[in-house]
């Protein structure tokens, strides 16, 4: 797998690889990514802010198969969020979510002091994959946090 920055030719993709994960955990709801205003214009949005960037897995065939970005969170100075890690079906089970989130975790080192990411506790995979990568669960989100159907937060010292 290629990990690379989003080009605009790869926002209706990365937005349909997104949608289509949280309809499969009938997540389609607001509160959630799925109703982001920037979610078909993903290239231009984190070009837009400081520091932040969103990668795309491509496969053999030059299919983007998932993606993850980080972004300043709201007002906190160093800490950043991990963002929008999906992946399709048929990319799961392969590590590839670990080699975008290490690719995305790289990037922030060099900015921040913190990375922050807020998610679901029945995403028992992915929650898993934040343990071993060193995140701590918190209480209750960060105080800006856009994203009111989350019922898990995490913290990582960079």
């Amino acid at each position: 797998m290629l990990i690379r920055e989003i080009e605009e030719k790869d926002n209706q993709t990365i937005e349909e690889i997104i949608k289509t994960s949280l309809e499969s955990f009938n997540l389609n709801i607001p509160g959630t990514a799925y109703f982001d205003p920037q979610l078909s214009s993903l290239a231009q949005f984190y070009k837009e802010q400081y520091n932040a960037k969103y990668w795309v897995a491509v496969n053999d065939q030059d299919e983007v198969v998932g993606g993850v970005g980080i972004a300043p969170f709201g007002q906190k100075r160093g800490i950043c969020e991990l963002q929008k890690l999906y992946i399709t079906p048929e990319a799961q089970g392969t590590g590839l979510s670990k080699q975008l989130m290490n690719a995305a975790l790289d990037f922030a080192k060099k900015h921040y002091t913190h990375c922050y990411l807020e998610t679901l506790k029945k995403l028992e995979v992915a929650n898993l994959l934040y343990t071993k990568l060193g995140f701590k669960q918190l209480e209750r989100p960060l105080d800006g946090s856009e994203h009111g159907a989350m019922d898990a937060w995490y913290i990582k010292e960079l």
